[in-house]
């Protein structure tokens, strides 16, 4: 018995039903913004009705930013214009009490000088009342009188481009080893000079003495505490060729060499005819007294000496 086959044109039970895929594609398009964004959407606009537009609350805020910064310069130049006439009057009385300090001190430095003076001449007088008539080799020996006479001239400076606070191995304690020159190097010169036979001895005008002293501040050079800067010029009394040739084969005068040979240090050494190095501040002798007894200007002894 043959089994009836069944017929493909009759309709589907489930035809005319729309599918499921077709359902959720139709959602979508009905509501393509989520229901919480839209409520968002919605309150925001319902907020913004009756307000101004974006574009004119944000040039209105821009007009309030520039009248405030005008207002804040405005101000400013205010006070400072009324300010400017007290600081012009605190300027105008800072320089006059710099200007007044000044004065005093030049006028106070003119008394010390006078007062120098006076006292060089009350030594000179004294010597030459109690010297034995050596008040004029006391004198120079004290280096408290100017002296003149043949000599040489010793100038000695820094290597070209050296600078001052430029480090090296030179700021070690042993060889100068950059184009500076340091204290220890015046020091080898003067004390070369002196074992050569100078009588008398002055830096960039500074005289020496028994008591003198070369030392180092900084990178400046400092004798009896008066800073000097290069080029430093030695003036030596003395015979001035034998001088230059005692000093120049030293061991002082090789050094010197040595400095200007390997580190450019510049030197010269000239033989004059005459130099004047002047007299040497007023010295007081902190160790040395007067003998007992001795006479004195006034018939006092005070027990104070003084060169």
């Amino acid at each position: 018995m043959s089994q009836q086959r069944p017929d493909r044109s009759s309709p589907h039970p489930s035809a005319g039903r729309p599918d499921a895929s077709m359902s959720l594609l139709t959602n979508v398009m009905d509501h393509s913004l989520d229901d919480g964004y839209a409520e968002a959407a919605a309150r925001k606009s319902a907020e913004g009705v009756g307000g101004l537009p974006r574009t004119l609350q944000a040039k209105l805020g821009l007009a309030a930013g520039l009248v405030l910064a005008a207002l804040v310069v405005t101000v400013g130049a205010a006070q400072a214009r009324v300010s400017a006439p007290t600081l012009a009057k605190e300027r105008e009385e800072l320089i006059h009490r710099i200007q007044k300090g000044t004065g005093e001190a030049d006028a106070q430095q003119q008394r010390v000088d006078s007062t120098r003076d006076t006292v060089d001449r009350m030594q000179r007088e004294a010597l030459k009342q109690h010297g034995d008539g050596k008040a004029e080799l006391l004198a120079l020996l004290a280096g408290s009188t100017q002296v003149t006479g043949p000599g040489v001239k010793l100038v000695v400076d820094d290597a070209k481009g050296s600078e001052a606070g430029t480090g090296g191995p030179r700021e070690s304690s042993d060889f100068s080893d950059t184009g500076r020159v340091r204290d220890r190097d015046m020091q080898r010169v003067v004390n070369g000079l002196w074992q050569s036979g100078a009588e008398a001895i002055s830096v960039n005008g500074q005289r020496l003495t028994s008591l003198s002293a070369i030392r180092a501040a900084g990178d400046a050079i400092l004798v009896d505490n008066k800073p000097l800067v290069p080029p430093y010029t030695v003036l030596a009394v003395g015979d001035g060729q034998r001088l230059s040739t005692e000093f120049q084969d030293s061991a002082d005068g090789q050094y010197l060499h040595v400095l200007q040979e390997n580190y450019g240090v510049r030197t010269k050494i000239s033989v004059e005819g005459e130099v004047t190095l002047p007299p040497a501040p007023s010295l007081t002798v902190r160790t040395a007294k007067p003998k007992a007894g001795a006479a004195k200007a006034d018939g006092a002894d005070t027990g104070k000496g003084t060169s």
